[in-house]
């Protein structure tokens, strides 16, 4: 298939892979899960950076871009128009979101927008592919999972690791107690990428509407080292490393350990943070997450004797893997063929595909809004444990926490007028 287009036609091509995977593919598609053009339309909220990228994997579908700023929301427009497709620009993604003819909406915003343009988008009757973290709150991604549920929509979390051989390997032979009975998995973080010494607060520049990039986040001057890429730095908007980096690899040992719809019952840890408060998330950080069966999560950031990605730890032996490559202390281990009988975990076509696959076929895709928001609520319980220093203990069936100061960072208001819901 060229790029990720899929039409009527095309879907059963499309997704094959998905149909070796332990979902149901049905052998139709409804002419209600595509618009006018008989193929599935995207509409893209947030198109720098990561968002770029995944416009980028929706070339051949994208018709609508939004952006606080104009001058990225041109560049991605000409980039879906230097491929023949008609595409309209927009400021407020609400006014994208009334469109009929849009399927399904592609959000790569900063995380603090994350929840409510799924929601919305949910209830628009829109699909939504959603970058990672899901969430900058716990409670926002349950009320992502209830607008999905509630309005019968597919929603992709865009940790793409799912999506790649190397994980799933490594996940199956864990699953399938190759390595023997788990005790320990070790999560590998960087240390912050922050943007370096900070500049006196100015005015936004004319090309971007501050207070929308400022949404649902608390009122703040504007500076140039907040926005953009920069969000990552500060707890208005996001989790630094935590939820950046964690939110890939700990979604992998939830995986693994098949946590995807619970976690750890308790959280412990300590960090450390910039001497002279040039940004506000960790520095680097030590958090053992301990699971009801006594497994022990232990992520680390900036840490050199971890390597970087993640690594399961059994009484037989280990398995580590990270982006493109895959170890193991067994001899011969990942020549393993599976059996008949062992646990198969989904095979995804690639994450932009399987999403587009699942919109054709109303099956949830490798990495739905409920396995997304359980992975952010991990790395937000590690960050939580380090803010405050103390020991939490999770209840992941109730999802709430034993500690009131923990809970106020598990939840946080929005600014008038939005509103969580």
């Amino acid at each position: 298939m060229a790029r990720s287009q899929v039409s009527r036609r095309q879907f059963l091509g499309a997704s094959a892979a998905v149909a070796a995977s332990t979902i149901a593919i049905p052998y139709f598609v409804p002419k209600s899960a595509f618009g006018a053009a008989d193929k599935i339309v995207t509409g893209h909220i947030g198109v720098g950076g990561q968002g770029m990228s995944n416009l980028n994997g929706f070339i051949a579908n994208a018709a609508a871009v939004c952006d606080v700023d104009k001058t990225r929301a041109a560049a991605a427009a000409k980039k879906v128009q230097d491929k023949g497709n008609d595409c309209e620009v927009y400021t407020d993604y609400r006014k994208m979101l009334e469109r009929k003819d849009i399927d399904a909406i592609v959000i790569s915003t900063p995380d603090h927008w994350h929840a409510l343009a799924t929601i919305h988008a949910c209830q628009a009757g829109k699909d939504v592919y959603c970058e990672k973290p899901l969430t900058l709150t716990v409670t926002e991604g349950r009320k992502m999972v209830e607008a999905a549920r509630a309005n019968k929509r597919v929603v992709q979390t865009g940790s793409q690791q799912r999506s790649s051989k190397e994980f799933r390997q490594a996940c199956e032979l864990v699953r399938n107690g190759y390595i023997g009975k788990i005790h320990t998995v070790l999560v590998g973080l960087p240390k912050s990428n922050h943007p370096g010494e900070p500049v006196a607060d100015s005015d936004p520049p004319a090309e971007l509407d501050y207070d929308m990039w400022l949404g649902p986040a608390p009122a703040r001057p504007y500076n140039k080292k907040r926005v953009h890429y920069n969000f990552r730095f500060f707890w208005d908007y996001s989790g630094g490393q935590m939820t950046n980096w964690g939110a890939h690899h700990i979604d992998i040992a939830q995986w693994g350990l098949g946590m995807d719809n619970s976690g750890p019952v308790e959280i412990e840890g300590t960090a450390t943070f910039h001497p002279m408060k040039w940004h506000e998330v960790s520095e680097t950080c030590k958090v053992t997450c301990t699971y009801a069966n006594g497994v022990k999560m232990i992520v680390t950031q900036g840490d050199s004797s971890v390597p970087g990605g993640t690594t399961f730890i059994g009484d037989k032996g280990q398995v580590w893997v990270n982006r493109g490559r895959i170890s193991s202390t067994i001899d011969g281990l990942l020549q393993t063929k599976l059996k008949d009988s062992d646990t198969k975990l989904y095979v995804s076509p690639g994450h932009h595909k399987d999403f587009l696959a699942c919109v054709a076929s109303r099956q949830n895709p490798i990495c739905d809004v409920e396995i997304g928001h359980r992975s952010a609520t991990v790395c937000h319980l590690a960050n939580a444990a380090t803010r405050l220093g103390k020991k939490l203990k999770w209840d992941p069936v109730t999802e709430t926490v034993d500690d009131a100061d923990a809970a106020k960072l598990l939840d946080r208001p929005y600014r008038a007028p939005w509103k969580l819901g």
